[in-house]
């Protein structure tokens, strides 16, 4: 029976492959010895082609030796392997008497290979995921019936509701986008999605999203650091995450997790990473993109049109993904840390973690119990090197003209590796995408209402620095009102003109018409920041005023509309 076509925004697709075995993650999970010593093989033979002398090669052990220390002295986390200290100052002692040994450069360089595949053989193993069916099945099962039946019982405001099947997710997470693309591409070759980050819900809230498109399960980069969590821990684990340690800035460990995830994509598994490298600090949408991973998809590419296995000629797809929050669960934390590096000794920074299951938990429940959602905007799939592509898969060049991404990697009439055509084409892919965040990033009620308020307080205070703009005392953060609804109404209409070019989405809410604009500017103002215990929006009691109880959070939220040169619209 052909499969009725349907959208996203309703309901769920039925799965593309029904069949686990034929799952590319599944396929690695049952080969995972091999994988990971493949990966720890190959990491050592690309760390030797421009280290190829046993000085280099020290010198390369001696800096991560020393780094690693550092980090189990300075920052140690409990998901640490316990045996961390006694491996690193192992190898410590083993660089010193080698040092201090009289042998030839062979024999020099047969130990150090030994050294450097002991080292990429640990990080291939803690960076490897460990994906069961059987527990993507439950925790698949868990996220979805857990956080609608938590849905149900806010809505209908009793417990009993709990039980209740009145309410779907889909009243809650709105997916916007090319959805019936993406899944006829996914048949096809191997898609890459390359989301925005805000939260550490980010990769369960995806998990639930390529569920809902019917497509099989991603492997993705998670960070160490959630694991942790022991409830994130065993979601992650089970929804395809792979560890991604930002702690670890040596070349070894980077070039372990760019052969992991490189090979990978070689081997078919459609695969996820956030190209910002870690969560927005700022609030605002990453325009510098980390090229480290992203430059795996093109390696990817170019080697798929070598190979003479299964994957031969297999084409990769990366699709733009931005996650649309009304509030962010670590938003204070996150700005605090931005406003530090932002301004050094003039800011003082109050700790203020979110680290555990139980705040989490609250944090869900106050996200049911409130009228918000969450906007997920897919963008248009293009190829390894910025091209768009239509449903056929074929890349398409500025004129609408096909053309074949193979010829990209083409010189002399035969495929080569060349890197630094290679990190140019990173760079390409890398403004693309960056470019395709702010073309569908869908305005919520909430971000408008942040950024009309902070750039009203900002234009009344314009003779003040901006550190001494996020002091100000409560009673100096108050606007009129009709002012405000005013300047509502003013960029309401020009991010509705925006979207008809295709420079922006906006969110359902703000397109209804039988809502008028003191409604919609109440919805919004409610939603800024709802979870925080300091309220970054509020209307007055007496309804002339809207005022403002943190404004480091109301700049967060304001940010997400920066970059569009909105604030030339605003008046006070």
């Amino acid at each position: 029976m052909k499969e009725k076509a349907k959208s996203p925004d309703n309901s769920n697709y039925q799965p593309i492959e029904g069949d686990l075995s034929r799952w590319p993650v599944v396929k690695m999970a049952r080969n995972r010895k091999a994988f990971v010593k493949a990966v720890a093989d190959e990491s050592l033979e690309r760390l030797l082609e421009n280290r190829r002398s046993s000085a280099a090669l020290i010198e390369e052990l001696e800096t991560t030796v020393f780094k690693e220390r550092l980090r189990i002295k300075q920052n140690p986390w409990d998901v640490d392997p316990e045996d961390d200290r006694k491996f690193w100052n192992s190898l410590r002692s083993e660089l010193g008497a080698l040092s201090h040994k009289q042998s030839s450069e062979e024999e020099k360089m047969g130990q150090l290979r030994v050294m450097v595949h002991k080292v990429v053989s640990r990080y291939a193993e803690e960076i490897a995921g460990n994906f069961k069916p059987s527990h993507y099945r439950l925790a698949r099962t868990v996220v979805t019936f857990g956080l609608t039946r938590l849905l149900n019982a806010a809505k209908l405001h009793k417990f009993t509701g709990i039980f209740k099947n009145d309410y779907t997710l889909d009243e809650k997470i709105k997916i916007k986008g090319a959805g019936d693309k993406i899944r006829t591409l996914a048949k096809k070759g191997t898609i890459i999605l390359v989301p925005t980050h805000f939260s550490n819900l980010d990769s369960v809230l995806l998990g639930y999203v390529i569920h809902r498109l019917g497509l099989p399960p991603f492997i993705y980069g998670a960070g160490l650091n959630l694991f942790n969590i022991k409830i994130f821990a065993y979601f992650m684990d089970s929804l395809g995450a792979y560890k991604v340690d930002r702690r670890k800035k040596n070349q070894i460990y980077l070039e372990a997790l760019k052969t992991y995830s490189s090979k990978a994509i070689r081997e078919g598994a459609h695969s996820l990473f956030f190209p910002g490298g870690t969560r927005s600090r700022s609030g605002k949408m990453e325009k510098k993109l980390k090229l480290g991973l992203l430059s795996t998809a093109i390696e990817a590419q170019r080697y798929n049109f070598t190979s003479t296995d299964e994957n031969k000629d297999r084409k990769i797809y990366v699709v733009p993904l931005v996650i649309n929050y009304n509030f962010v669960l670590e938003a204070p934390e996150l700005i605090d840390q931005y406003l530090k590096l932002k301004g050094q000794e003039r800011y003082y920074v109050e700790n203020d973690e979110y680290s555990d299951s139980y705040k989490i938990l609250k944090f869900l429940i106050k996200f049911f119990t409130r009228g918000s959602s969450i906007a997920v905007s897919l963008g248009e799939p293009m190829d390894v090197v910025g091209n768009l592509v239509n449903e056929k898969g074929e890349s398409l060049d500025s004129r609408n003209k096909v053309v074949d991404v193979r010829d990209y990697f083409v010189k002399n009439g035969e495929i080569n590796i060349d890197h630094q055509r290679e990190h140019q084409y990173t760079r390409m892919l890398g403004d693309k995408i960056s470019k395709a965040y702010y073309d569908i990033n869908c305005v919520q009620g909430s971000n408008l209402s942040a950024f009309i308020a902070y750039q009203m307080l900002k234009k009344k205070h314009s003779r003040i620095d901006f550190f001494n703009l996020l002091r100000l005392p409560e009673e100096e953060l108050i606007i009129d009102y009709e002012a405000f609804k005013q300047n509502f109404a003013k960029l309401l209409e020009t991010i509705k003109a925006m979207q008809k070019q295709g420079k922006i989405e906006v969110a359902d809410h703000l397109l209804r018409e039988d809502l008028d604009l003191d409604k919609m500017i109440a919805s919004g103002i409610r939603n800024v920041g709802m979870y925080h215990s300091k309220q970054a929006l509020y209307i007055a009691k007496d309804q002339q005023r809207i005022q403002s109880e943190d404004m480091n959070l109301l700049f967060y939220y304001h940010n997400r509309l920066d970059g569009y040169h909105l604030d030339e619209h605003i008046t006070i």
